[in-house]
């Protein structure tokens, strides 16, 4: 007897229709246009009213104003040494418009460095004014007396900032105000004696005192403006004071910036696969969708027009306890009128988040533009990926209020331009090359003018690290 221990042969199945993957050969797939991962909500760029500039540049207009040197002042850090740059100087009040540079250095020479840990009191109210003190990093409170006795932070201080200007021309200056540092950070202090050292050796400086001293007879309002001379509450034939509004006679200009980039097409891509899309069009649209992120991107941190480098510095708080909380909001909001957008990284709306919610808060949520957005007293918190976030995990909230009208925000562009495209954004011709390659010039103009300084407002230093179990 004989056993086959053979295993049985698989049975082959036959096919019997076409295959898919031969059958796709021959049909026309449904597909989707190209796709951008980069292309976000842009809220910016759909906020701002933009206005036509047939000239190029567009000037800003304002009163005259003679609040001076309330710039902030940039350091150069070498490993733990920190000096002052001593051009930065002349952003003091009384050193406004003083360019002789070796007296600048002769008074940053002698700025003398203290550090300083977190709870530390640097000057007592009260107590004689003998320095002025630089920040150069940190923050400080300035704890001031209340009504009943109470201590309260009247404002709080950080990197550019100084105070006890005063000290170096009055004697008997005294501190109004507690200083208490809330982080670590450090200090250059220029003493009256080394000020007045510096000061007796050069005629140049003294004159320049002695002119800053006789500046300003024309009485201001509170933002420093020129004031109008006016009567009111009188009775009876009153001599009523002759007025007129003074304009700044250096006005701001915003020159219109651009942004370009060149397509490049080949002719067999345009000639044989156009269908079902035109490849021409897609690679177009992906090129404009680029240029307007930049665009965003340059309304934020251009140096020259951009709201985060040219929101003035009285305009500029720093947060309470370092994340953004509903105090840090109202805050921002009470620097100015008519507030519309909030404007914050994605990462910093969750940190707001983070803070109403351990409060017990919700935030409201408003209709703009057709969209649900959330808000805080009413004004839209946007968001805007554009605003940078440090590797310390900090960044910053603008507010801001837009238009001509409101004395606002405007962004600023010119249309009926050749080869527009869209309102300011041409697509040129540039013809074709011994490669075969087809090139458009594709160019974007615009830039953004902010016409008062309280039309935008920036919380700095805000942390947007979960540090809550």
């Amino acid at each position: 007897m004989s056993v086959d221990a053979s295993p049985e042969a698989p049975q082959v199945q036959q096919q019997s229709s076409l295959a898919t993957a031969a059958a796709r050969n021959l049909a026309t797939t449904t597909k989707s246009a190209p796709q951008m991962q980069e292309i976000t909500s842009r809220w910016l760029l759909r906020i701002l009213p933009w206005v036509q500039t047939s000239g190029g540049t567009y000037r800003v207009n304002r009163r005259l104003t003679y609040t001076v040197g309330d710039g902030r002042i940039e350091f150069i850090k070498t490993g733990s040494e920190i000096r002052v740059i001593p051009r930065e100087l002349g952003e003091l009040a009384l050193l406004r418009g003083f360019e002789d540079v070796d007296v600048l250095t002769a008074l940053a020479d002698r700025c003398v460095q203290r550090d300083f840990g977190p709870g530390e009191v640097l000057v007592e109210a009260g107590t004689r004014s003998e320095h002025i003190h630089l920040i150069a990093h940190g923050k400080i409170n300035q704890i001031g007396t209340g009504r009943y006795g109470d201590s309260s932070v009247v404002e709080v201080l950080g990197d550019g900032d100084r105070f006890g200007e005063n000290a170096l021309l009055d004697a008997d200056a005294l501190w109004e105000y507690t200083a208490k540092s809330a982080t670590a950070g450090t200090v250059l202090s220029l003493s009256r004696r080394e000020f007045e050292a510096v000061l007796d050796g050069s005629p140049a400086l003294r004159a320049h005192l002695a002119e800053f001293s006789a500046l300003p007879q024309q009485r201001q309002n509170e933002r420093g403006e020129a004031e109008i001379a006016m009567s009111a509450g009188h009775t009876g034939e009153v001599l009523l004071p002759g007025a007129f509004v003074d304009y700044d006679l250096r006005p701001r200009e915003y020159e219109l910036s651009v942004a370009q980039t060149v397509l490049k097409v080949h002719t067999r891509v345009a000639d044989l696969y156009n269908q079902p899309m035109n490849q021409i069009e897609q690679q177009l649209r992906l090129t404009i969708e680029a240029l307007r992120e930049r665009q965003e991107h340059e309304l934020i941190n251009n140096p020259e027009f951009g709201l985060l480098n040219n929101a003035d510095f009285d305009q500029r708080i720093q947060t309470h306890s370092g994340p953004p909380t509903p105090d840090d909001l109202d805050e921002l909001l009470s620097r100015r009128r008519d507030s519309e957008y909030f404007l914050a990284h994605p990462r910093t709306i969750a940190a707001i988040g983070r803070e109403l919610n351990s409060r017990g808060l919700y935030p409201d949520h408003v209709d703009l533009q057709g969209q649900k957005v959330p808000a805080w007293r009413g004004v839209p918190i946007l968001p805007c990926n554009k605003i940078p976030v440090t590797k310390e995990r900090t960044s910053s909230i603008l507010v801001v209020r837009t238009g001509e009208d409101n004395q606002g925000v405007i962004g600023l562009h010119q249309t009926g331009i050749p080869d527009e495209y869209q309102p300011s954004l041409s697509v040129r011709f540039m013809g074709i090359d011994e490669k075969a390659l087809i090139s458009y010039l594709v160019t974007a103009y615009y830039s953004a003018a902010i016409l008062v300084p309280d039309a935008v407002g920036v919380l700095e230093n805000v942390e947007i690290a979960n540090g809550r179990s």
